[in-house]
């Protein structure tokens, strides 16, 4: 089989205006819920796409760890290359892709980091393990296996069992402009359904073509 020739027909369900939320998060947090009840596999995996001060893009899967009103955070090293290229360029996008409800959600907005205190709880809420690894790994920077398990072990011996955050590794929030909501439709007609905030701060909704 050719590479163009795989494709599927989308035809669970719709999306129209009339069961749409009045707040872009009410109706997130609707998909959200319906892909936990489905058991989507790596429900809180999302692409992140950012782009350093010259333009230049990348992208990388990431996990979600929270959202509310003020936006969608996820945790990394402030060190790495996306942290470098959100503080140069604070501007990013984010993707879910649900297949088994084929829906995407795309979230674009400005990036800042998150308190100190909301930082520190996620990372004393986290497995020990991933709490020595957010000190041995200099993330996006070039090491040898060998090198990174020694860290690891020097590093799970001198900090002990409660290590403190290290300053280079925290939250980013990713406060939405533009909230697109897309379910996959027969013929490739999908629905796909845009909420932006206009002047005044408020949401506008808009249908777009496929």
């Amino acid at each position: 089989m050719s590479v163009a020739d795989i494709r599927h027909d989308y035809s669970k369900n719709e999306l129209l205006e009339s069961s749409l939320a009045d707040d872009p998060f009410r109706q997130f947090d609707a998909w959200f819920e319906e892909a936990l009840a489905a058991k989507v596999s790596e429900v809180n995996a999302m692409t992140l796409a950012s782009a350093d001060a010259k333009g230049r893009p990348s992208a990388r899967i990431v996990l979600l760890k929270g959202y509310d009103e003020r936006g969608f955070v996820f945790f990394t090293n402030y060190d790495s290359r996306k942290g470098h290229e959100l503080q140069e360029n604070p501007q990013a996008s984010l993707l879910f892709f649900w297949p088994a409800l084929e829906r995407q959600v795309r979230i674009e907005g400005n990036v800042s980091r998150t308190s100190e205190q909301e930082s520190d709880e996620y990372f004393h809420s986290r497995p020990l393990g991933s709490r020595i690894g957010a000190w041995a790994s200099p993330q996006s920077r070039p090491i040898t296996r060998e090198a990174l398990e020694a860290n690891t072990a020097s590093l799970g011996k001198s900090l002990g069992e409660h290590p403190r955050r290290p300053e280079h590794w925290g939250g980013f929030r990713l406060a939405p402009e533009r909230l697109e909501f897309w379910q996959g439709r027969p013929s490739r007609l999908h629905d796909r359904l845009v909420y932006e905030r206009n002047a005044e701060g408020l949401w506008l909704v808009s249908r777009l073509a496929p």
